[in-house]
């Protein structure tokens, strides 16, 4: 059997949720059934050469703006690239990525189309949207991460026949077990410095808190834009003093053996891997209930919910699990064994797979009685 050559496009290997997600299918994929080459804008990041060690080749096309007047020739570039290495299966991962990568695999004759859908568009313009509704076009199929970036991407009038749901994954052997404990003070946030996040929305419920608990701390793990306001905030409500922010960090996993109680105070989430991490951990959780956060949390089983955007009720949630941590170890210990039955890496690599040697087999590529193809 020679492995079929399968390109997956990204805009960028800096850290991030689709970042982890789309390096960890490159490494995993089967070397036996896939040649996996890399596509994309810039062959740099902190987490580039975790992809570029397991690819079967790396190709740069430097695309700075949509508005430029080289994109065109780096277009060309990319379908002479895909029609060069033979691609079989096109795979983009995110808006931009999918703007480019799905009608530059068309006009490069590659036979199966994979776009994504990770998010629900909290910050993107009408012109993104339309672009990459656009692109959609070419697309054989769109993954969405979640029902509910599924359900976005029906809302943006893509067929139902072309939507697939792949839930994110994650690797229960490097998360270690969260140990229960009689005092829990330490709060922890993981996710980019970004509006949506709702970051702010903690630091206007910490008053309450510390008013309550004032031996209480909040450590926010990840770098972004808003960390200036972020820090004025904190100030203006008396409350820098809890905070710590660390940035990017490479030991999440550390981090979140070390805390007591992770928060995601999110206005808008198709499907986080920082709530996905905390819940393999077995960590007591409280989120916001929006979006497909909804899929991953059962309120009061595994994990406490708080509508988005309000600080008093998030605020009630915190205190409740510090005043009762047997409850708390109860919700994580019940959401570490829903992440374990439902999202380890191996199924989502595996339905990965199995769409594209079901997209392959549909457009003849593959016969469909090939028993070392359709061998799991």
């Amino acid at each position: 059997m020679v492995p079929l050559p399968i390109a997956v496009v990204m805009t960028s290997f800096e850290p991030g949720g689709t970042e982890r997600q789309m390096i960890e299918l490159v490494r995993r994929l089967d070397r036996a059934r896939w040649a996996v080459h890399i596509a994309c804008f810039e062959a740099k990041g902190a987490w580039f050469p975790r992809a570029a060690e397991v690819a079967a080749s790396v190709a740069e096309f430097p695309v700075t703006s949509f508005k430029s007047a080289h994109t065109p020739r780096h277009l060309w570039s990319f379908a002479r690239w895909c029609r060069r290495k033979q691609i079989a299966v096109v795979h983009t991962t995110e808006l931009y990525s999918n703007i480019f990568g799905l009608p530059g695999a068309a006009l490069g004759g590659v036979p199966v189309l994979i776009g994504s859908r990770r998010e629900i568009n909290p910050d993107k313009s009408a012109a993104q949207i339309a672009m990459q509704r656009a692109a959609y076009g070419f697309a054989h199929k769109v993954v969405a991460n979640s029902r509910a970036a599924a359900d976005r991407l029906r809302m943006e009038r893509v067929p139902a026949r072309k939507i697939a749901v792949v839930a994110n994954g994650v690797d229960f052997d490097s998360v270690p077990a969260w140990q229960p404990r009689a005092r829990l003070r330490k709060v922890l946030v993981v996710a980019n410095l970004r509006r949506e996040k709702g970051h702010d929305v903690l630091i206007d419920a910490a008053p309450e808190i510390l008013g309550r608990c004032p031996d209480t701390v909040f450590e926010i793990v990840g770098g972004g834009p808003e960390l200036q306001t972020l820090v004025a905030r904190a100030a203006q409500r008396g409350v820098l003093h809890a905070f710590t922010f660390l940035g990017h960090r490479d030991d999440v996993a550390a981090r979140l053996a070390d805390a007591d109680i992770c928060v995601l105070p999110s206005r808008s989430e198709a499907f986080p891997n920082a709530v996905l991490e905390a819940m393999a951990a077995g960590l007591p959780i409280v989120a916001s209930g929006v979006g497909g956060i909804l899929e991953l949390i059962d309120d009061g089983r595994t994990g406490l919910l708080a509508p988005a955007g309000e600080p008093r009720p998030l605020a009630d949630r915190v205190m409740r699990l510090m005043a009762d941590p047997v409850e708390a170890a109860r919700l994580g210990a019940a959401a570490r064994d829903a992440a374990r039955a439902r999202y380890a890496f191996d199924r989502m690599v595996a339905a990965f797979d199995a769409l594209y040697l079901s997209e392959l087999t549909r457009r003849g590529i593959l016969a469909a009685d090939e028993p070392e193809w359709a061998a799991s």
